[in-house]
């Protein structure tokens, strides 16, 4: 039988087309969004080409690609009777995994119905849930190399492409991204770029994954992403740059997810933040410590039908509620029209106008504070010294006593805390004061006008530029992260690779075109319903988030008027999804399911980067053994140990909540980005890149990414004494990779062209 191969000639003609469609599809949409607002079908053009005409051009652009290329090849698997056979026994027990789980939900169901307590059925969820993922960790416990770091090489591609969707699905998917778009409608503001442009982003990344990277990196049978700097380039240096540029970016994204653990896991049980980090930190351990790649991809798939199903529940159930129809991504379009009228009735209330007064009142006072910080803070720890002494004379309740002591206590320690807090508070109180509580209108297109004044042209040009920088980074990024990348060395075949690719988009977009659906929902349930009634009686589940963390959501009776005005309600992004089912009404084992879904989401893609982090630490960075098979042994023990110390790290990290969850995860795409992906595809289809070029197009990439991340960060201009923004272009700092992606590109050209060193690789022996 004649072989036919993909040659590179023919197959960067077809990446070339499917290239100009993607960059068409997505960037010109964009562009021109402002342009497309004729409304076809109940729709507003430009939005629904945002929220959903462009995934299925995506999803097409990975399906044919993978179909013409397989064509050419001939996929040796189809023939292998016993990895046929395997793979039928991997469908029955599949098969008999989600009846279980759909049968283990409707007993849940009528057990609550017969009064079983909330706190058990959380428990329940909770004790279950992580037992199977320890059954499946402690059964899938290995040793060898090649099934600790790419589960032997056989996994099919459609549960490939499904643990590669659970593995992305992070927390920042399933808890944050439907909470972003509440929060920032189609695009946000020209300094908080956002909404659609995570939707776009995360699932655009996947054609430069199937045209420009997983395929060729899984011809080269390496076991991690630094192994094929080593493999292409030759010596220490690209490998030991691209493991600790793997190390750096997947920390960054393992916090968020850490993060995203204990916030559910402390809602779940009623446990301590800290403590629920813990108990999530043992089900990800159990998994990837034991049994490596081989234990987190089946975990993997476990964990995508847990999460799929928890996401579209509720939408499915809010969708049925309002329209009557449980099918919310092409419904919820008719619930936009109604939305914007809503915005208009709040930006001419009254009541809001009352509220937004009041938030600019506060911002004044905390203005007039800062004019002389020391004294002002001085004047507030004398006049609380002498309440407390006050109080004491008079023999006052204890509780009175305590409480003053505790705000004395709470007082900033000195004027560089006070400045800190008094400046982020005004600026608080003064974006509270725009119309919406500082929201943008859901289905507008960018903040500003085009044919408006001066000030309203420059703010929709930022507001653009920031949502193309971002919409780049976190497709560039799409393609650079290690932990993602390693998923497609685990198929059997290069062909299979690219299939895999195709499923994970596809299993990737069943939550990402309801994502937008659920945010609309939403929005509409708290603008018609929540909003309006009395404080008396607002849902405890408002008070029993707040316990767990106040930035998720806070209500405060700011003009007195004892109802709950839209400006009064604050929601962080990554309450929307996780509230969902009791915004509804939905019974509360819908609520202890998305509560295990997310903590699913954030699980998988914990155990994909903290094995990321310790294969990088272990494989690549630090071990110097035999590559015989004791040496592999040995490899796969300091992987462990990695593994385990990065967990504890992380774990430490995310108990100090320093950042939301979005903004972790976009930071992380714009690092990833910028240190892989320019010397990456150069090194794939550009033969002369070197050495010299691929390591100085990391650096500059890598750093000039850091540099402007840092530089424009409050902590350190505060301690630099730097003035103003310090921005380039008005481009925000978690878009920093765009500027890293440029210049990776750049220098690893111009210094590979240079007479420096020969273009052909050195193997590296460890590969």
């Amino acid at each position: 039988m004649k072989v036919r191969s993909f040659t590179l000639t023919g197959g960067l003609k077809l990446n070339g087309w499917l290239l100009a469609i993607w960059f068409a599809t997505s960037f010109g949409v964009v562009f021109f969004a402002r342009d497309l607002q004729m409304v076809v079908a109940g729709w507003p053009l430009g939005y629904w080409l945002s929220a959903q005409g462009c995934l299925f051009i995506f999803i097409a652009i990975v399906a044919v690609f993978a179909w013409v290329a397989n064509r050419r090849e001939v996929d040796g698997s189809e023939s292998d009777t016993a990895y046929k056979s395997y793979d039928q026994r991997v469908n029955r027990r599949f098969s008999t995994y989600v009846a279980f789980l759909i049968v283990f939900l409707f007993v849940l169901s009528l057990a609550e119905w017969w009064g079983l307590k909330k706190a058990w059925l959380g428990g329940i969820f909770l004790f279950v849930t992580f037992a199977l993922y320890a059954v499946i960790g402690i059964y899938a416990r290995t040793s060898e190399a090649s099934e600790y770091y790419v589960a032997g090489r056989n996994i099919p591609a459609m549960y490939n492409g499904m643990a590669t969707a659970a593995d992305w699905m992070s927390a920042a998917s399933f808890i944050s991204m439907a909470g972003g778009l509440y929060l920032q409608g189609y695009s946000g503001t020209s300094a908080q770029p956002g909404g659609l442009v995570y939707v776009l982003g995360w699932t655009g990344g996947f054609c430069l994954v199937a045209l420009l990277v997983a395929p060729y990196l899984r011809q080269r049978g390496l076991y991690t992403v630094p192994d094929y700097f080593g493999v292409r380039f030759g010596g220490r240096w690209p490998r030991m740059i691209a493991a600790l540029a793997a190390v750096l970016c997947s920390f960054t994204y393992v916090v968020a997810q850490i993060y995203g653990v204990g916030l559910i896991t402390s809602r779940l049980t009623g446990v301590q933040f800290e403590v629920g980090i813990l108990l999530g930190l043992g089900g990800v351990l159990v998994c990837s410590f034991l049994g490596g790649m081989r234990a987190v991809t089946w975990t993997q798939v476990t964990q995508y039908v847990v999460l799929i199903l928890a996401f579209l529940i509720p939408v499915s159930w809010l969708a049925y509620k309002q329209l009557g129809n449980p099918l919310a991504p092409f419904v919820y379009g008719q619930q936009l029209e109604k939305i914007t009228a809503l915005e208009r009735h709040l930006n001419s209330s009254p009541a809001e106008a009352q509220v937004i007064a009041e938030y600019a009142r506060r911002a004044q006072f905390y203005q007039l504070k800062l004019t002389d910080v020391a004294n002002e803070l001085d004047k507030d720890r004398q006049a609380l010294r002498q309440k407390i002494r006050h109080l004491s004379e008079e023999n006052a309740d204890e509780r009175l006593i305590s409480a003053a002591k505790r705000e004395l206590a709470a007082l900033p320690k000195d004027v560089v805390m006070a400045r800190d807090r008094w400046t982020r508070a005004m600026q608080e109180n003064l974006e509270r004061t725009k119309p919406l509580g500082g929201m943008p209108a859901h289905a507008q297109p960018f903040a500003g006008n085009p044919d408006g004044s001066e000030e309203e042209r420059q703010a929709f040009d930022v507001s653009r530029r920031n949502f193309l920088a971002l919409m780049f980074c976190l497709m560039v990024g799409t393609a650079g992260l290690p932990h993602l990348l390693t998923r497609f060395y685990t198929t059997r075949t290069v062909a299979q690779a690219r299939t895999s690719v195709v499923w994970s988009l596809f299993f990737i977009s069943l939550l990402y075109l309801s994502a937008p659906a659920l945010a609309v929902l939403v929005k509409f349930e708290v603008m018609s319903h929540l909003v309006g009634q009395n404080f008396e009686v607002l849902p405890a589940w408002i008070a029993q988030w707040a316990k767990v963390d106040p930035a998720l959501i806070s209500v405060s009776d700011v003009n007195g008027d004892h109802i709950l005005q839209f400006s009064e309600l604050k929601l962080g992004a990554d309450i929307v999804m996780l509230a969902t089912p009791e915004l509804g009404g939905l019974p509360y084992v819908v609520s202890a399911l998305v509560a295990a879904g997310g903590l699913a989401a954030a699980l998988s893609t914990a155990d994909g980067l903290l094995l990321t982090i310790g294969n990088a630490l272990a494989h690549d960075l630090f071990y110097r053994g035999d590559s015989d098979a004791t040496g592999a042994v040995r490899r796969v023990m300091l992987s462990k140990f990695a593994l385990l110390v990065v967990a504890l790290a992380a774990a430490y990290v995310a108990a100090q909540r320093p950042a939301d969850i979005l903004h972790l995860v976009s930071a992380s795409f714009s690092l990833a980005g910028a240190a892989f992906v320019p010397v990456m595809v150069l090194g794939i289809f550009w033969s002369r890149t070197t050495q010299q070029g691929a390591v100085a197009g990391m650096l500059a990439g890598l750093g000039l990414t850091i540099y402007y991340m840092a530089v424009n960060s409050t902590p350190v201009r505060s301690a630099l004494g730097l003035s103003g923004d310090g921005l380039w272009f008005e481009i925000q700092p978690v878009s920093a990779g765009v500027f890293g992606v440029f210049a990776g590109t750049l220098v690893t050209v111009v210094v590979s062209l240079l007479p420096l060193a020969a273009a052909v690789p050195v193997e590296d022996d460890r590969s």
